[in-house]
C-alpha cells in the first residue's frame, strides 16, 4: 500500500456510522426538491432544503431552463473570460445589480467560487481580511488563499470586531467579511453596527447574502436592504442554489471593484461559465421574487409559527430569527441518532456535528420553505418532540 492510501485508510468514521445505521449523508432523493420528497420509495417531509422560496419545481423556472437549453445548448465550453459569455449572462448581471442596488454584478459558476475568488484577490500582503468566526467555509477558504493578514473576531461581537480593527494599520486596506444570515445558526449579522465601525476605521465591508436574498428585505433583497445599509456595504454576494432555485452565484459592487475582479479573480477567469439552463432558471426565479411577494410573506408566517412551536416545546434554538432554525443537541452521537430516527418518522433534517462545530455545540438544522404548510410544520414539530424526548434532549 502506498503511503497516501495507508494514511487515509485510517479514516474510518463514515464506516463506523454506517455500521451503526446512523450515517446521515448522501441520502438519495428520488423526486424533485419539494416539501415532500421520496427516499427509498417512502414519502418524507423535507425540512433540510435551502430552497427558501420553494421555486425548484416552479413551472416558469423549469420552462426558462428548458428554453435556454434549446437556444444555447447544454454548456458554454469555456470561461466567461474567453468564449463563455452569453448575452443572457450579461442580462442577468444587469438585473442582479439593479435588484441589490449596486453598479455592476458578476456571475460565477457557483456561490462557493464567488467567495473563493473574491476574498482571495481583493487585498494585498500588507492589508487585512477581518472575518466572523462563524463565516461560511467558502469565505474561510478564500481568506486562506489570500496573502493578506487574516484577523478573526468573535461571532457577532462588536467589541471583538472593534478590538481587531484597532490593531490594523490605519493606512492599509481593511475588508470585513460576514455572512448576512449565518447558515447554521440562523442569526442575522449586526450589519447596522458593522457599517458604523467600518466608517469609524475606514474599512470596507463584504456581505455574503446566500441565505438572505429571497428571505429578508424588500422583495427578498437581503440583509443589506433590511438594514438600509446597501450604500454602506461595498460588496454583496449571492448564490443561485438557494432562493434562486438554480446553480451559480454573483458578486455585486461598484464599477472599479468589478473591473478588477473580472481580470484577477481566478475562480472566475479559469472556470467554465454557468450553463444556459442555470442562468435561465435563476433569471426566472428573480422575476418571481419580484412579482410574487406573497411567497416571502408565507415563508415568514411559517418561520414564526415554527419558532413559537420549538420554544414552547423547550428546544434550545439559540439566537435565530430566520427560516434557519438550529435545534441544539450538544452531543455528536445523539445528533446522528436523531437524524436517523426522524427520517424513520418521515422528517428529513440535517445534522451539524464536529468538526464542523464543537462537539458540545452539535445541532439539528431545521429549515423552512415558502411552500410548507402549517399541517406539515405541525407534523414535524410532533415528531421532533417525540424523538427529542426519547433521547432526553428535552424533558
Amino acid at each position: 500500500m502506498k503511503l497516501l492510501q495507508e494514511k487515509l485508510s485510517k479514516y474510518d468514521a463514515p464506516q463506523k456510522a454506517k455500521a451503526a445505521g446512523v450515517y446521515p449523508y448522501f441520502r438519495m432523493i428520488e423526486s424533485d426538491q419539494d416539501t415532500e420528497v421520496y427516499i427509498d420509495g417512502n414519502k418524507v417531509l423535507m425540512f433540510g432544503s435551502n430552497s427558501y422560496l420553494g421555486l425548484t419545481n416552479h413551472p416558469k423556472v423549469k420552462e426558462a431552463a428548458i428554453e435556454a437549453t434549446k437556444k444555447y445548448g447544454t454548456g458554454c465550453a469555456g470561461s466567461r473570460f474567453l468564449n463563455g459569455t452569453l448575452d443572457i449572462h450579461v442580462e442577468l448581471e444587469n438585473k442582479l445589480a439593479k435588484f441589490v442596488g449596486k453598479e455592476e454584478a458578476i456571475v460565477y459558476s457557483t456561490g462557493f467560487q464567488v467567495n473563493l475568488g473574491v476574498v482571495s484577490c481583493l487585498t494585498g500582503r500588507e492589508d487585512y481580511i477581518i472575518w466572523d468566526e462563524l463565516d461560511h467555509a467558502s469565505i474561510i477558504e478564500g481568506r486562506r488563499l489570500s496573502f493578506s493578514n487574516s484577523l478573526k473576531f468573535k461571532h457577532n461581537d462588536m467589541d471583538s470586531l472593534e478590538k481587531v480593527l484597532k490593531k490594523c494599520d490605519p493606512d492599509k486596506v481593511k475588508l470585513i467579511v460576514v455572512d448576512g444570515i449565518f447558515s447554521m445558526e440562523g442569526d442575522i449579522a449586526k450589519l447596522d453596527e458593522i457599517t458604523k465601525l467600518s466608517k469609524k476605521y475606514n474599512a470596507s465591508v463584504m456581505v455574503d447574502e446566500a441565505h438572505g436574498i429571497g428571505v429578508i428585505g424588500r422583495n427578498g433583497r437581503g440583509v443589506c436592504d433590511h438594514f438600509g445599509a446597501t450604500n454602506d456595504v461595498d460588496l454583496i454576494m449571492g448564490t443561485f442554489s438557494k432562493s434562486f432555485a438554480s446553480l451559480g452565484g454573483f458578486i455585486a459592487t461598484d464599477s472599479s471593484i468589478a473591473n478588477f475582479l473580472r481580470h484577477h479573480s481566478r475562480s472566475y477567469i479559469f472556470s467554465a461559465s454557468a450553463t444556459p439552463a442555470a442562468i435561465g432558471a435563476a433569471s426566472a426565479a428573480l422575476e418571481i421574487m419580484l412579482s410574487e411577494p406573497e411567497r416571502q410573506e408565507h415563508l415568514w408566517e411559517m418561520t414564526n409559527y415554527a419558532l413559537d412551536g420549538f420554544r414552547n416545546m423547550g428546544c434550545e434554538i439559540g439566537h435565530t430569527s430566520t427560516p434557519i432554525i438550529p435545534l441544539y443537541v450538544r452531543d455528536n452521537d445523539k445528533t446522528f441518532l436523531l437524524t436517523r430516527m426522524l427520517l424513520d418518522e418521515g422528517v428529513f433534517v440535517n445534522p451539524v456535528v464536529s468538526p464542523a462545530v464543537a462537539s458540545d455545540s452539535t445541532l439539528i438544522r431545521f429549515s423552512l420553505m415558502a411552500t410548507h404548510t402549517k399541517e406539515q410544520v405541525d407534523f414535524a414539530l410532533n415528531k421532533i418532540e417525540k424523538c427529542f424526548k426519547a433521547l432526553e434532549v428535552i424533558k
